[in-house]
Formats: structure tokens, C-alpha cells, sequence
């Protein structure tokens, strides 16, 4: 009976390792989680750097002082072209309006 008595310990100690392992591996997850969301944070501003500088050498002819009044406009707040007006049916009367 005595080699019994150890098995609820025993149990209750591989259970505490394994929740203890999980917590770690669940700390680990979350730091590398939040590091590769810094890197496409910093990565977004880099190449959106890179792009506003772009526009803006495009934007400005040659020559110009870069001292400009209008902001330039941006491709994502441009204007749609207007639609073309669609031609109105004509209506039929039928023969009881008629009548």
C-alpha cells in the first residue's frame, strides 16, 4: 500500500511542470508575437517614408524651390471619373391607360 501513497504526489508534480512548461511556451509565443508586430510596424513606416518621398520628387518639377502652397494629392483620396449617365427607358402605356 505504501507505493500507492506517492502517486497523487507524483501526479499533482507532473501536472505543475506541464502547466509551468505551457506558461512558458505561452510567454515565449506572445514575446515573439509582439516583436514581429514591431518589425511590420517598423517596416510600414519605412516604405511609407520611401513612398511620400517619392510622390514628392514626382510632384515637384525640376528647379523648383520645394516650397509648395497645395498639398499633393494622394492616389488613395482621389476622385472617382464619373459615371456615364445611363439612357432612361421609354415607357409603353398599356391599352387599358390608354383607354
Amino acid at each position: 500500500m505504501r507505493v500507492n501513497s506517492h502517486q497523487p504526489h507524483e501526479r499533482a508534480e507532473a501536472l505543475f511542470k506541464k502547466k509551468q512548461e505551457q506558461l512558458r511556451e505561452g510567454q515565449q509565443a506572445m514575446a515573439e508575437y509582439q516583436a514581429e508586430r514591431h518589425a511590420v510596424r517598423e517596416k510600414t513606416a519605412r516604405l511609407r517614408a520611401l513612398r511620400l518621398a517619392r510622390d514628392a520628387a514626382i510632384d515637384q518639377p525640376e528647379g523648383s524651390t520645394g516650397r509648395t502652397s497645395v498639398a499633393p494629392a494622394s492616389p488613395e483620396k482621389a476622385k472617382a471619373p464619373p459615371k456615364a449617365k445611363r439612357r432612361q427607358r421609354a415607357t409603353t402605356c398599356s391599352a387599358a391607360q390608354a383607354a
